[in-house]
């Protein structure tokens, strides 16, 4: 057997040296071929069944159809080699060269390519079931519509890889690097993603449920429509997170970051969120039914400074869906492009002076108004707020002193002591601030009291998350379109509206 062996490696090289590289069809089942030189050649529905290619130099040769089940194929130079419809299963190919190569639709069930090169290579339509890829480099490697499951990629390392619609279920990618990955519409139930890097990567209506992702790096991924149903989430990384429309129905995300993250549509019914970091999460438009939390960390950093304590889970779920307070501004006239020109100067050097409004405002022009809406996580800035937000209109004035005498009386309510504390010193702050704000804006706010929009009669209205609202300032000429019917001038609301609107508060800690 062994001498028919070395016969057919024999005849192989003697072709190849004279200068024949079509060996479509070939026979070469069992055949020692380790080391040897057919690079460029055409082995098209070779049988190369349990042969022994390894370290050899296939680079660049057409293997399309080629029989390499259980062939050795370890260190064997592949590199820019077509082998599209290859039967390769059960093989070793640890160390090989696959670098550029095509192997669209071939079948690699269970085969060995540990610490494999794969950097650009297609595998687009293939079959990986049970593949053992760990530690394999995929740096831009195409595996659309593959079928991964229960594949072994722990370490490998996939930057921007291409695995949309790819089949990973039950697949290990254990501190797999795959920043940058598309893995858009791809199936990962129960996959293990611990550990792993998944930063920017697109997982946009992806199948996560029951995956573990624990300890995961997903900094600034797309995670819409993503499934996370009954997915361990445990300390991941979802900073800067798209999650919009997101399913994470039991899933557990104790202790996970989601600073910056967008859950706006998100289903958390049954989900673990005790200790999540949620600076600058909205908490509004989720679902948050039966969740269980004992408390969440609410510092912009994520290092426990802030924490909010829930004592129930229904104090826990109205937080989550908290409704923004209110301060609305209407205009008794059209906002023109000069205008808006001044408020976005005027509103950029007030957030400057003071943080909670450095969300600009929703501004909506009707047919013949124009409404400035500002929106707060806590009620606590609607008082200091208006005071800044009032600044560059003529009503200014009037409607500051109306809030200062709102403000007075935020000490004799029956409030406890912090949350007096809280919304004096929100609104100190404010007071404190507007010297500097309007030394900022002088020339600006000088020519623009001068002009139609500024002047125009405004009404200024507060209203709490609580839903709650309180009108501030009215001009006695506002919504006057005739020299008739005169209307008094405005009158603060007091008594039990103030008490009631300032008790409607919601606060974070």
């Amino acid at each position: 057997m062994e001498a028919e062996e070395l016969l057919k490696r024999f005849e192989l090289v003697k072709r190849y040296t004279e200068g024949d590289r079509d060996f479509t069809g070939i026979n070469l089942n069992e055949a020692n071929l380790s080391r040897i030189n057919l690079s460029k050649s055409i082995l098209r529905k070779a049988s190369l069944f349990i042969t022994n290619i390894s370290g050899a130099n296939l680079s660049e040769t057409d293997l399309s159809e080629a029989n390499l089940n259980v062939a050795r194929l370890s260190s064997t130079n592949l590199s820019r080699s077509i082998l599209n419809g290859a039967t390769i299963n059960v093989a070793n190919l640890v160390r090989a060269d696959l670098t550029g190569a095509q192997l669209i639709g071939s079948s690699l069930i269970r085969s060995e390519l540990v610490r494999c090169e794969l950097n650009y290579t297609n595998f687009s339509g293939a079959n990986l079931t049970e593949a053992d890829l760990r530690e394999v480099k995929l740096t831009e490697a195409n595996l659309m519509g593959a079928n991964l499951s229960g594949a072994n990629l722990r370490g490998a390392c996939a930057p921007s890889a291409n695995f949309q619609g790819a089949n990973l279920h039950g697949a290990d990618l254990t501190k797999a690097e795959i920043n940058g990955v598309n893995f858009s519409n791809a199936d990962l139930r129960q996959a293990s993603l611990q550990q792993a890097n998944l930063s920017g990567a697109n997982l946009s209506g992806a199948n996560l449920k029951w995956a573990d992702l624990s300890g995961a790096n997903l900094n600034g991924a797309d995670l819409s429509d993503v499934k996370f149903s009954g997915a361990n989430l445990n300390g991941t990384d979802l900073r800067n997170t798209n999650l919009v429309n997101a399913s994470l129905v039991h899933a557990d995300l104790t202790e996970t970051n989601l600073i910056n993250a967008d859950w706006v549509g998100s289903d958390f019914t049954g989900a673990t969120l005790t200790g999540a970091k949620l600076y600058l999460v909205p908490r509004f438009g989720i679902v948050a039914d039966d969740i269980t939390c004992h408390w969440i960390d609410m510092s912009p950093t994520g290092d426990q400074t802030r924490i909010q304590q829930f004592n129930s889970p229904s104090e826990a779920i109205k937080f989550l869906n908290h409704t923004p307070g209110l301060v609305r501004i209407v205009v008794d006239a059209l906002l023109d492009h000069s205008a808006n020109s001044t408020l976005a100067t005027a509103y950029s050097e007030i957030a400057r002076h003071y943080g909670a409004m450095s969300r600009p405002p929703n501004i909506e022009v009707g047919y013949r108004r124009t409404t400035l809406t500002f929106r707060f996580d806590s009620d606590e800035h609607l008082l200091p707020a208006a005071f800044l937000a009032i600044i560059p209109f003529n009503d200014a004035l009037e409607t500051q002193k109306n809030l200062v005498s709102v403000g007075k009386n935020i000490a004799n309510q029956n409030l406890e002591k912090k949350r007096i504390v809280q919304l004096s010193q929100a609104f100190n702050a404010a007071m404190d601030n507007l010297n500097d704000v309007q030394k900022m804006l002088e020339n600006l706010l000088n020519a623009a009291r001068q002009t139609k929009f500024f002047q125009s009669p405004t009404q200024t209205i507060l209203i709490s998350s609580g839903q709650e609202s309180l009108i501030v300032q009215s001009h006695q000429n506002f919504g006057r379109r005739s020299g008739n019917n005169q209307e008094s001038k405005f009158s603060l609301p007091v008594g039990q509206k103030v008490v009631d609107f300032l008790a409607s508060f919601d606060y974070l800690d």
